[in-house]
């Protein structure tokens, strides 16, 4: 299934959750889960998933998924990622944010949620900017990696490398 943005490409994602540090006994939050790739890589390593997308056609295809790879540990939410955060009172070990609606108020509430680490995947430079200049303010900006990844393809009886759009990794938390 083509969905915008996704899905997040093997090694965007090996380095995304390299920075979320995420441990057997986590919660662990996906907001803008998409197909559900960051949750089903994530469900092998934490005790519970919570994935959120405001696409009806995100869920059923995530759903489907994870059904497939036999992950009972994800839970799947229909809906806006605000007004989700409205709703918690528990808080996450740790979040991921693959999309950028109403960002810096969804990082302000994953602020008061999230107990360790957040991670943002960014490829427009307004929601760098965004996410860092958030972070900052709530005092919890840890660092930004540009990741460029190139890949072979073949060209001309040989190879070349074909360069893929660079993805900005945005990480906050509290150590």
């Amino acid at each position: 299934m083509d969905l915008p943005g996704g899905p997040t490409r093997d090694e965007v994602l090996a380095i995304d959750l390299f920075k979320l540090e995420l441990r057997p006994t986590d919660r662990f939050l996906d907001l803008g889960c998409g197909t559900g790739r960051v949750s089903l890589e994530a469900a092998r390593q934490v005790n519970k998933v919570y994935a959120v997308d405001r696409r009806a056609e995100a869920i059923t295809h995530a759903k489907g998924r994870a059904a497939a790879a036999r992950a009972a540990n994800i839970e799947f939410f229909h809906g806006d990622a605000l007004d989700f955060l409205q709703d918690q009172d528990d808080g996450f070990d740790c979040a991921f944010v693959g999309g950028s609606r109403d960002l810096p108020r969804v990082l302000e509430r994953l602020a008061d949620l999230v107990e360790r680490r957040i991670v943002v995947n960014a490829v427009l430079i307004s929601t760098l900017q965004e996410a860092v200049g958030t972070l900052q303010r709530l005092g919890i900006f840890r660092e930004a990696v540009q990741v460029q990844v190139a890949k072979s393809s073949p060209l001309a009886g040989n190879y070349r490398f074909t360069a893929e759009d660079p993805v900005f990794v945005i990480v906050g938390g509290r150590c």
